[in-house]
């Protein structure tokens, strides 16, 4: 397994680049087991590089019902999603680090490659987000059922054009953008994206019938800065994890349209 990347370290916080493909949480890391490497998350990893975080944070319910120890860890991003984690190393900074994301004052900003050519410059997406019908675990604005959920995005637009090995084919436009997600729902970035009908650069759940763009073979999607008040200092705090080697590329070989 591909390990984090340590950005920085202090008495109350670790923080970390997830590298894309790396789970946060798995059945590996229940309480009546000892996580480890092994188990390829980033809670096992955590627990055998700083074993005494195990027993910090609260527990999560799967919903097979299996009880899983957090060890320190506030929030997640997805498998393939690469980028900036922030880890509690005291239970007192993780309640606060939790209360703050409760709160929604926490700032994310994402950068994401897309499908199309997005034409504002700078845009919102205001809109719930549910369970997607017959899907166990896609998410969905127009086909959602059961509980809704809030959910805000705002973008910018840093770039537009096209694939530069593949210059004639319409199918090969595509923007980058930075995308700030102002509530935390599961997969709310790509839903939403999806939603204006320009769904991340391959993504196997919302796009799974889309060509790979850019030289990238994962989801076109990373964590790029996290802020918030330091648990012990209040003082705000910015972590940035570098943009990967193929989202350098990337930005390389998308040609920007006139």
């Amino acid at each position: 397994m591909v390990e984090p990347e340590i950005l920085y370290k202090d008495s109350d916080l670790l923080i970390v680049n997830k590298p894309s493909g790396l789970v946060v949480h798995g059945t590996a890391c229940r309480h009546d087991a000892t996580p480890n490497m092994e188990s390829g998350t980033l809670a096992g990893w955590v627990a055998q590089r700083f074993p005494d975080i195990t027993g910090v944070g609260e527990s999560m319910i799967t919903p097979e019902g299996e009880e899983i120890a957090r060890g320190g860890i506030v929030h997640r991003l997805d498998r393939d999603t690469s980028g900036v984690m922030v880890i509690a190393r005291t239970q007192e900074a993780f309640e606060k680090l939790k209360n703050q994301f409760a709160e929604h004052s926490i700032h994310k900003a994402y950068r994401a490659f897309v499908y199309g050519i997005v034409t504002d410059d700078r845009g919102v997406i205001d809109k719930q987000i549910g369970r997607a019908r017959g899907s166990g675990s896609a998410r969905s604005v127009r086909d959602a059922h059961g509980k809704l959920r809030d959910a805000r995005t705002t973008f910018r637009t840093i770039s537009r054009g096209y694939d530069s090995a593949r210059p004639e084919d319409l199918e090969a436009r595509a923007s980058y953008l930075e995308v700030f997600p102002e509530t935390g729902r599961t997969h709310q970035i790509r839903v939403h994206l999806s939603y204006i009908h320009h769904p991340v650069v391959h993504d196997s759940l919302y796009a799974p019938h889309r060509p790979p763009l850019l030289g990238i073979t994962r989801l076109a999607l990373h964590a790029y800065k996290l802020s918030f008040l330091h648990p012990s200092t209040g003082k705000l705090v910015s972590f940035v994890a570098p943009l990967p080697p193929d989202f350098i590329e990337a930005e390389k070989r998308l040609i920007k349209a006139e």
